[in-house]
């Protein structure tokens, strides 16, 4: 039976700030030049060299590949796949956190969802998602915290449901930063049809009843960021209550889903998850040292082309979904309570984006007065010594102001507006639905 063999890998390649880079990355191509996958797909493979360097190791097995190209400092997303590369797009997300956080860096790095299409010698055309979603709003808190998140899972979502109705099968991958009952999460599964491996490979765990160990998170609930097993994990005990009941988080997933059912392909191939686990979760060769601060995860899919064999049987889709709702010919829609709930979250944002705004203009016209006084007060300065003090601090005024006036009116614009765009389809998205309704 053919199958496809599918891993997805965070490199945790920040040039200058990732420790151990050069080791790693080296580690990581040799571990993939000696492995089976069809499909690998990468993030945070920020620099060019590191790319060309997983590009060679994995080159005699995996000729086909494609770095994608956003932000300032690239969108740190490649894939490597078996099969011929037939079309590429690249779609940045419009809410990727504020030019003020330069230590958190989503805004520099342009994240998005980087999609390859391929030519699959069973499946037809495949459209592969690789994607690194914000990292700002951690998990607990008002939903409100992670907007940017909401925002990134919307509009991937949306991308890759319209691949499926263009009837193409769709493998996603990537670093959501979302754990596995988050909204973001319920966002992208509802509305996309999207089947997560790993909950379709393990249905049968049931959650945690006590204290777990970190082999268990892994192994058991698919951790695969901020485990005790991974070496750059810091060593004080973590304040999230996620991280102490799973021992880690589970943030990077492999979700796949069929072509959307139509009159013309009524005798679909099925794709369903064999099996699913998180790898490289060892120290590298030679060294102490983790691949990366996130583990993989890696997925079997099965490629079950007796779906293709019942010519004769007028309900060929019905028979696909006994197993998976992902074969419903019913398109996947949001509930109306994760609708309100998203919209809630955004209209907030809205008005704290506003008063933000209004906060930091208030600070550059403040500055501008303050500079217009330090120049006139300087014609009564006479002391030497004073004259680069003075400089210094004239420097560091107009600096703030600069930044306050893009800060609250190029970047404060930018994000409503953007927020208005998600507001305004999903409010769209939600009459669409009670239109659809069944009337009784």
């Amino acid at each position: 039976m053919d199958q496809v063999r599918v891993v997805s890998l965070n490199c945790w390649g920040l040039k200058y700030v990732s420790k151990d880079r050069h080791e790693r990355i080296a580690a990581i191509a040799s571990a993939l030049a000696h492995s089976d996958y069809d499909i690998i797909a990468l993030q945070e493979i920020w620099v060019e060299a590191d790319y060309n360097q997983v590009r060679q190791s994995v080159l005699p097995r995996l000729p086909y590949t494609k770095l994608f190209h956003s932000g300032a400092l690239g969108a740190g997303l490649a894939i490597f796949t078996k099969w011929p590369i037939i079309a590429t797009s690249m779609t940045p997300y419009s809410l990727n956190g504020e030019p003020i956080d330069a230590f958190g860096g989503d805004w520099y790095v342009g994240k998005g969802a980087g999609s390859v299409t391929i030519m699959h010698p069973v499946l037809g055309q495949v459209q592969l998602f690789d994607t690194h979603f914000c990292a700002k709003g951690g998990e607990q808190g008002p939903e409100y915290n992670r907007t940017y998140r909401l925002v990134n899972a919307w509009e991937f979502a949306k991308v890759t449901r319209q691949a499926a109705e263009m009837g193409r099968y769709v493998i996603a991958m990537g670093d959501f930063n979302s754990i596995p009952t988050s909204l973001p999460m319920n966002v992208i599964l509802s509305h996309t049809g999207l089947v997560d491996s790993w909950a379709a490979s393990h249905a049968h765990i049931p959650p945690p009843s006590g204290m777990l160990s970190p082999i268990e998170g892994v192994l058991k609930y698919g951790v695969t960021a901020d485990s005790p097993l991974n070496s750059y994990r810091d060593s004080k005990p973590s304040s999230s209550p996620i991280v102490r009941r799973y021992q880690g988080k589970r943030l990077d997933y492999i979700l796949f889903r069929h072509p959307s059912p139509s009159a013309t392909n009524t005798h679909l191939p099925r794709l369903t998850c064999r099996d699913s686990r998180v790898v490289f979760t060892d120290s590298i060769p030679g060294n102490t040292c983790s691949y990366s601060d996130h583990f993989g995860v890696e997925a079997t899919l099965v490629i079950d082309t007796q779906a293709e064999t019942h010519t004769e049987d007028h309900n060929d889709i019905a028979s696909l979904k006994d197993t998976s709702a992902m074969w419903s010919d019913t398109p996947s829609e949001l509930s109306s309570s994760a609708l309100t709930e998203v919209m809630g979250a955004l209209h907030i944002s809205y008005r704290m984006s506003v008063k933000r705004s209004r906060k930091e203009l208030a600070i550059f016209g403040s500055s501008i007065f303050l500079l217009i006084g330090l120049i006139i007060g300087s014609a009564w300065v006479v002391l030497p010594w004073f004259n680069p003090v003075f400089v210094l601090f004239v420097i560091f005024i107009s600096s703030l102001a600069t930044t306050m006036l893009y800060e609250g009116f190029i970047f404060g614009n930018w994000e409503r507006k953007a927020l208005q765009n998600v507001i305004e389809e999903l409010e769209l998205y939600e009459k669409t639905l009670v239109s659809q309704a069944p009337q009784y």
